[in-house]
């Protein structure tokens, strides 16, 4: 449902709504990028609506019995790129850009707590910690990952990883990276076939994000750079870009 839609369109959709007996649906906002579901509350017909037209993310408070949107208090809106409807219409999905953190605790998410990790009943008591137990998908996760091994202390005597060997090498982790891009491009020419394809892929993108770590770009940098993209020709975007800069090579 498009902000620019007519008042009848949008009447007639909030009116094919399935509302419970409070008159209540569910409203479910999710990160455009990353895909983190960052909270769950309810809207009433006048929320949806203020959603639709405002592109703001809106809610009915239960407790407070009134509308209201997500950032107006801690200016951490959510802006509303689509707005998704489910099979049974009682349910919304409201997919947008988080200005800030979107949980009261401070966490990116609301659902930071792990409750079928380590120690269940502590995130059932609140004791989850912000981004160590937060849902993440695939690649978020391996972000994480990748972060940590940078961080963490390699013992004396202890071989360090390969994703740690990278970080260190800058000059073998770009020498990686133009060879696991070759061998993707061979599995075309060779006709290596899906599965070859999809592995060679998985080695580029993981020697990537070992580079992106070292420069301080996040994947939700490079999502929101192709959300970005999305209408406009390639050939176009390209003659727009910035000039390079021209700096000296990173030894360190």
């Amino acid at each position: 449902m498009a902000a620019a839609a007519e008042p009848e369109q949008i009447e007639k959709f909030l009116d094919g709504l399935k509302y419970d007996d409070k008159g209540l649906v569910v409203a479910i906002a999710q990160d455009v990028d990353t895909g983190a579901i960052l909270m769950q509350g309810f809207a009433d017909r006048t929320a949806v609506r203020s959603t639709i037209t405002k592109r703001q993310a809106t809610f009915f408070s239960r407790s407070r019995q009134a509308q209201w949107t997500k950032g107006e208090t801690s200016g951490n809106f959510i802006s509303v790129k689509s707005i998704h409807l489910d099979c049974d219409k009682d349910s919304l999905i409201y997919l947008g850009v988080p200005d800030g953190p979107t949980c009261h605790t401070g966490a990116h998410t609301c659902y930071y707590s792990q409750v079928d990790g380590d120690d269940g009943a502590a995130a059932v008591e609140g004791g989850g910690k912000h981004g160590q137990e937060e849902a993440l998908t695939t690649l978020y996760e391996l972000e994480e990952t990748i972060q940590k091994r940078r961080t963490e202390a390699v013992k004396e005597g202890d071989k360090p990883s390969w994703t740690r060997k990278l970080l260190d090498n800058p000059e073998l982790l770009c020498k990686k990276i133009r060879e696991e891009a070759g061998e993707l491009c061979e599995t075309l020419e060779n006709d290596e076939g899906k599965e070859r394809a999809a592995s060679e892929m998985a080695d580029v993108l993981y020697h990537s994000m070992v580079l992106l770590n070292l420069q301080g770009v996040g994947m939700e940098d490079v999502l929101a750079k192709l959300r970005g993209r999305f209408g406009t020709s390639g050939v176009e975007e390209k003659a727009n870009r910035p000039p390079k800069s021209k700096q000296a090579h990173r030894t360190g």
